[in-house]
């Protein structure tokens, strides 16, 4: 019996000692587990004294922006909150998962209504992905000029330097007022910073800066961030070549979001400026800006419209309901709304360039060649010599200009005023020509040309027979024919002497009469008046010609 109750007291041994042991391990492992806890307790309220303390007065900023931009507090993919208590950044809003619900459980059998959701819902289902929680994000945008340049006087492209200032909220940047600083400089922090994804739209290119380092980045105390970018940008702008050289070019560009749409991103000119501001070392060559204005991008001419897919679909389903276009075949218009702000540029001509190089030669060259109708009619080399060289003087000035037009056709001014003057020009050279041909014709009759002679006296016969005053056909002339001679349709008859009665004109006055022939005009008399004609009227001509050209086109301009 002993032994039995010693085995028995033994075996009661080992279980206790088998319970002991296991008290021992649960104790050890709640002792280790507690270690722990207090352990991560510490750890946690170490990190919250150090991100509490980073931003007393003596730390540096970069301390300060690397405790801002720690991955657990700050995610650069999330757009900056907006003010709402509601909502976390990423997360949709509380209709949308039953908004969708609800389309899907009221989908059709029918294939074309199945069709038509799948599209709706492949195309339309980024409208309910909240990538910005809460309202819409507001980033003011100001620019700055900092030189405009041109090649030369006639171009079309302009070079164009400003700074673009970008300016937005991000409450998760704040920092506490015992910091030392204003304004962190997070310039080696660009990376690791949430930025707006601007966009450049224009007909031109960019200019590569000279220097790696041309943006500045600062974040303020409330969080507010200020993003500046340095750009230079080759602008091909607008101009109205038909009235070349007095258009206004335009320039034109515009900035907008690439991805993010205007319920998650919207551009505001800051402080509702309507022009751009100038830099006071603001330099300009070759261009002179006359006006610049800051829009918001009117949506006709955006590049990306606003509408909705456009698809016939009585024509995608064929007569068993399945599909028959494909992707191709579908005309696609819903781009988006995207923010958008437009810059304006207008620019003018250099107009006393143009009068000094272009009309002021071509008048002084064509008012030359007027020259030539004051000389005389047999003056042939004068007269060719300066007919010719004002004539190839104004192609050689004209071609050299239009070396520096635009290749186009529609150079309607400058076409019509090279055409005009070399007209002109070339109408003088034919006057002469005409002139000295007429000059050098044979006279008819052997007339002699009497240069001395009172014209009054030579027409003083040809007055008294259209007044009537005719002396009878048959007259005695001086040492002439017998009193029955008749005179023929050239000749004249003038009375010399009638003695002491009247002169009647009659052969029983005893009047003396002489007959003449009518003499025609003299070539050379001709040839002189024809000079004296183009001496008013090319001048006169060409000066109303002048006044219409600059009325018109500056008028249209």
């Amino acid at each position: 019996m002993g032994w039995v109750a010693l085995g028995r007291c033994a075996g009661g041994g080992g279980r206790l000692s088998s319970v002991l042991s296991l008290s021992l391990t649960s104790l050890a492992s709640s002792l280790i587990f507690t270690i722990l806890c207090i352990l991560t307790l510490a750890l946690t309220l170490v990190t919250l004294v150090r991100a509490e303390d980073i931003f007393e007065e003596g730390k540096s900023d970069k301390e300060i922006l690397d405790n801002l931009l720690l991955s657990t507090r700050y995610d650069k993919r999330l757009l900056p909150p907006v003010q709402d208590a509601d909502f976390c950044c990423g997360m949709r809003w509380p209709g949308d998962a039953t908004g969708l619900s609800n389309r899907s459980s009221t989908s059709s059998n029918d294939p074309k209504n199945q069709y038509k959701n799948q599209n709706n819902n492949h195309y339309t289902s980024h409208q309910h992905l909240r990538t910005h929680l809460r309202g819409t994000l507001t980033v003011n945008v100001s620019v700055l000029l900092l030189s405009l340049a041109s090649p030369d006087e006639s171009s079309l492209k302009y070079e164009v330097e400003f700074l673009l200032q970008q300016q937005w909220y991000d409450p998760r940047l704040r920092y506490s007022n015992r910091s030392q600083y204003e304004y962190l400089n997070a310039i080696h922090h660009y990376d690791d910073i949430w930025l707006p994804d601007t966009y450049f739209i224009m007909h031109g290119d960019f200019k590569d800066p000279l220097i790696p380092v041309h943006f500045a980045l600062r974040i303020y105390r409330n969080g507010t961030v200020n993003y500046l970018m340095r750009r230079h940008l080759i602008l091909s702008c607008q101009g109205r070549l038909n009235i070349f050289p007095f258009d206004d070019p335009l320039c034109s560009f515009a900035i907008e979001s690439i991805s993010y749409e205007q319920s998650a991103i919207t551009y505001v000119w800051k402080n509702d400026e309507g022009t751009l501001r100038k830099s006071p070392s603001l330099t300009s060559l070759n261009a002179y800006l006359i006006k610049n204005q800051t829009i918001t991008c009117p949506i006709k001419v955006s590049w990306r419209a606003e509408g909705q897919i456009v698809v016939d679909y009585e024509d995608e389903f064929d007569e068993f309901g399945d599909a028959k276009c494909s992707l191709c075949q579908r005309r696609f218009e819903e781009q988006g709304n995207y923010s958008c702000l437009k810059v304006d540029l207008i620019f003018t001509r250099d107009r006393a360039f143009y009068f000094t190089t272009v009309f002021i030669p071509g008048i002084i060259l064509v008012t030359s060649s007027f020259i030539t109708f004051w000389l005389e009619w047999n003056a042939v080399p004068a007269r060719v010599m300066i007919g010719v060289t004002t004539m190839l003087n104004f192609f050689t000035t004209s071609n050299g200009f239009r070396s520096t037009l635009p290749v186009v056709s529609n150079l309607t001014a400058m076409n019509v005023w090279d055409g005009v003057c070399m007209c002109f020009i070339y109408a003088s050279l034919l006057e002469f020509v005409c002139v000295n041909y007429v000059g050098r014709k044979r006279p008819m009759h052997n007339v002699v040309y009497r240069p001395g002679e009172n014209p009054v006296t030579q027409r003083l016969p040809a007055v008294l027979s259209r007044i009537g005053i005719i002396l009878a056909s048959p007259l005695k002339r001086e040492g002439g024919p017998p009193t029955g001679a008749t005179t023929g349709p050239n000749e004249i008859v003038t009375c010399t002497n009638c003695g002491p009665n009247p002169c009647t004109h009659t052969t029983t006055n005893g009047c003396t009469a002489e007959l003449r022939k009518k003499e025609p005009p003299h070539p050379i008399r001709v040839a002189k008046t024809i000079d004296v004609i183009a001496r008013i009227t090319f001048p006169v001509a060409y000066f109303m010609f002048l006044t219409f050209f600059f009325i018109h086109y500056k008028g249209t301009s």
